[in-house]
């Protein structure tokens, strides 16, 4: 059983500077958010649709797959499908050693951060280079990503500069950002001159042409498919889309709700290889997802186009951060992905939630996220990962509530607590002292003052 996200959390706020500065950064892009969102009239029924396409789509996934790898296979892709993570990696592992791969470049993927790729690889002796900035950061210092679009938001320009420093042979205490950013271009450049592959992964499939489409802000993912001769593209089987009508609608509402642009920078379509290329493999991934579509509570999580938005929005996740959650992707979407996937492993991330339904409120495609952990939580018990003094608290309101007399008499009594020392309340035997003060009972309780007509 994992540990509970209130336990983990803590650490991140030892440094309540940092903390707040965490959670108005994320605040200021939730804001940039709503300030695109306002400024297209057509929102909402661009939110209705992209769900409704969603919906559609997974409930039609084998016909759409099948379209999509026949398509595929036509333009002259190899099509290889992945039951689990083992499967895909040793796919890709086999991919780069009939073409004698030395070194990979990759564009972002949280495909590949699932199932685990980087460290196995290295394993087989093959170098991995992570070429989205964000993504390189938190690779040279040997961390995970802390946010599915900003993965090394955790990290301020002095800690980026004095990892450069060490890894780069940067300028000591040179650590401006323009000219760190600049080091890493010069860094990643000649990383995508000298490898054999790229691989990318992608944000949609296209079903009725074969393509894969991915969106960057960096254009790493041009860089890492036109330089190395060899492309390789991992989807998870939920990317698929149907046709470039429905990509239309996706597009508007992917960058919009993420990270509060119009869109990305670089839109990049991929359907065969190039002419001076080798080849490009496309590694269709199920891990687990087949299962999770059979699921009539949380199929929708399926649904998700991993934009961030929901993350950006919890006022949990802004106030705990992403390594404070016990499944590599943080946030109310990642609460659910992670009980998807195990349940035992992750129970301990569904109390952070405060059902306030921000996540799904902001959701460009209407994933009911908040609804979704609400269920988890009542699962808890039949999963044997319930909290043991939660469930004691539940019984004992269960009994007090239960019973008018007993209800009436603690009202009556409970200003006696006021007189109680602060040490002997605000202690380490009541948890809700962590974090907060007892709060003093009112003489009388509304119950009192209603009869007595003073409300």
């Amino acid at each position: 059983m994992s540990t509970p996200h209130s336990k983990a959390a803590k650490k991140f706020l030892e440094n309540q500077k940092y903390a707040t500065w965490h959670d108005a950064t994320f605040w200021s892009v939730r804001t940039k958010r709503d300030n695109m969102a306002l400024g297209l009239d057509e929102w909402e029924q661009l939110r209705e649709k992209a769900s409704l396409i969603k919906k559609h789509t997974i409930s039609h996934l084998d016909e759409y797959l099948d379209k999509f790898a026949n398509n595929a296979e036509k333009n002259g892709c190899i099509v290889h499908w992945a039951k689990d993570a083992t499967e895909f990696n040793n796919i890709v592992l086999g991919i780069l050693k009939e073409h004698n791969v030395k070194k990979i470049v990759k564009s972002k993927s949280m495909l590949t951060e699932e199932c685990e790729m980087n460290p196995f690889l290295e394993s087989n002796g093959i170098e991995v280079v992570e070429t989205d900035l964000g993504e390189r950061i938190i690779q040279l210092k040997g961390q995970k990503p802390s946010h599915i679009v900003m993965p090394a938001i955790h990290l301020n320009h002095d800690d980026v500069g004095e990892l450069f420093e060490e890894k780069l042979g940067t300028e000591p205490g040179n650590h401006d950002p323009t000219y760190l950013t600049y080091m890493a271009r010069l860094s990643l450049r000649n990383e995508f001159l000298t490898a054999d592959a790229g691989m990318t992964g992608a944000n949609f499939g296209i079903a009725e042409t074969g393509d894969i489409v991915v969106c960057t802000n960096e254009g790493n993912a041009d860089m890492s498919t036109s330089c190395p001769k060899l492309h390789i593209a991992a989807i998870g089987l939920e990317k698929i889309i149907p046709n470039y009508d429905c990509l239309a609608v996706f597009q508007r509402m992917l960058c919009r709700a993420g990270t509060g642009q119009p869109t990305t920078t670089y839109t990049s379509h991929f359907r065969k290889a190039r002419p001076t290329a080798q080849k490009m493999h496309i590694v269709l991934v199920d891990n687990g997802r087949s299962d999770w579509v059979a699921n009539p509570q949380h199929w929708e999580t399926l649904k998700c186009i991993r934009c961030g938005s929901c993350m950006n929005t919890c006022p949990v996740y802004r106030r705990s951060g992403g390594y404070s959650y016990s499944y590599f992707i943080p946030g109310p979407v990642g609460i659910n992905l992670g009980m998807l996937r195990d349940v035992k492993k992750h129970s301990g991330n569904v109390s952070a939630c405060t059902l306030c339904l921000s996540c799904q409120t902001v959701c460009p495609v209407k994933v009911d996220l908040g609804d979704q952990v609400y269920k988890w939580r009542q699962q808890l018990d039949d999963f044997g990962t319930a909290n043991p003094e939660k469930k004691r608290m539940c019984k004992g309101m269960k009994m007090l509530f239960g019973s008018s007399t007993m209800y009436n008499t603690a009202m009556k009594f409970a200003p006696m607590a006021n007189w109680v020392p602060s040490f002997l309340m605000e202690c380490s035997i009541n948890p809700w002292a962590d974090g907060h003060k007892m709060m003093s009972f009112p003489r009388y309780s509304f119950q009192e003052l209603f009869r007595k007509g003073k409300v």
